[in-house]
C-alpha cells in the first residue's frame, strides 16, 4: 500500500454506526445483514477504530439526523430516504435504535459531528470546521451505507480539498450491486485511495511505529 498517514493530520470518519443499522434487532439490519456479514463489517470497523485510536488518529462520528416527531412532515421535497425515515422512524431519538452500537461509543478524544439531514456529513454540519480546526488533511471513511452517506460524505470531502480513503470492507450496503457501484464504479472517480481494512490498519501501525 503506497499511502501513508500522518496521525496528526488524519481522521477516521465513522458514518452512522447506529443500532438500527448495524445491530441485531435494528430496523435496517435485516436488509444490511447479508452484505455486512459477507465483508465482516463489524470486525473490520472494530479493527479500524481501535487501530486509529491506538495510533493517535482522530475518530470523528458522522451521524445521521435522529428522527423526531414532525420531521419532514412539512418539507416540500423530502428525498426517498427521508420519506422512509418518516414512515419507519429510523434512528428515533431517545430509542435504542437511535443510539450508537455498543462497540462504537465516543471516547474522550473523539469528536461527534452535528447530525446530517440527508446523505453528506458536511451539509449543514460542523464537519469541515472540525477537520480544519484539528489540522486534518486526510480522511478515512468507514461505516454505512457505502453508496449513500459514506459516498456522499467522501465526495464532498474531495471537493473541499481533503485526501480521501475508502475502506471497502469496513462499510456495507443493502445489495452487492450497491457495494460494486460504491467501490468499483463511483469510488475511483473521486477517492484518492480504496483499500482493505488490513491495508489501512497496517498503514496506521506503520505511522505509529515511525512516530515512536
Amino acid at each position: 500500500m503506497a499511502e501513508t498517514y500522518n496521525p496528526r493530520r488524519t481522521a477516521v470518519l465513522l458514518v452512522d454506526p447506529y443500532n438500527d443499522f448495524i445491530s441485531e434487532g435494528g430496523k435496517a439490519w435485516p436488509r444490511l445483514e447479508p452484505v455486512a456479514k459477507e465483508v465482516g463489517l463489524l470486525d473490520n470497523l472494530r479493527s479500524v477504530v481501535t487501530s486509529a485510536r491506538q495510533g493517535g488518529v482522530r475518530v470523528m462520528f458522522v451521524p445521521h439526523r435522529r428522527w423526531e416527531p414532525g420531521d419532514y412532515e412539512t418539507w416540500a421535497y423530502p428525498n426517498p430516504t427521508q420519506q422512509s425515515i418518516r414512515t419507519r422512524h429510523s434512528f428515533a431519538r431517545g430509542t435504542w435504535g437511535g443510539e450508537f452500537h455498543p462497540d462504537f461509543q465516543p471516547q474522550a478524544e473523539d469528536i461527534v459531528i452535528h447530525e446530517h439531514w440527508a446523505q453528506s456529513g458536511f451539509t449543514n454540519t460542523d464537519l469541515d470546521l472540525q477537520l480544519k480546526q484539528h489540522g486534518i488533511s486526510h480522511v478515512v471513511a468507514v461505516g454505512v451505507l457505502a453508496n449513500t452517506c459514506v459516498e456522499s460524505t467522501s465526495r464532498i470531502a474531495m471537493e473541499l480539498g481533503y485526501h480521501v480513503t475508502l475502506v471497502r470492507d469496513a462499510t456495507a450496503a443493502y445489495l452487492p450491486e450497491m457495494m460494486h457501484a460504491a467501490h468499483e464504479l463511483n469510488g475511483p472517480t473521486f477517492a484518492h485511495s480504496i483499500v482493505t481494512t488490513a491495508e489501512v490498519v497496517a498503514a496506521f501501525e506503520e505511522a505509529r511505529s515511525g512516530a515512536a
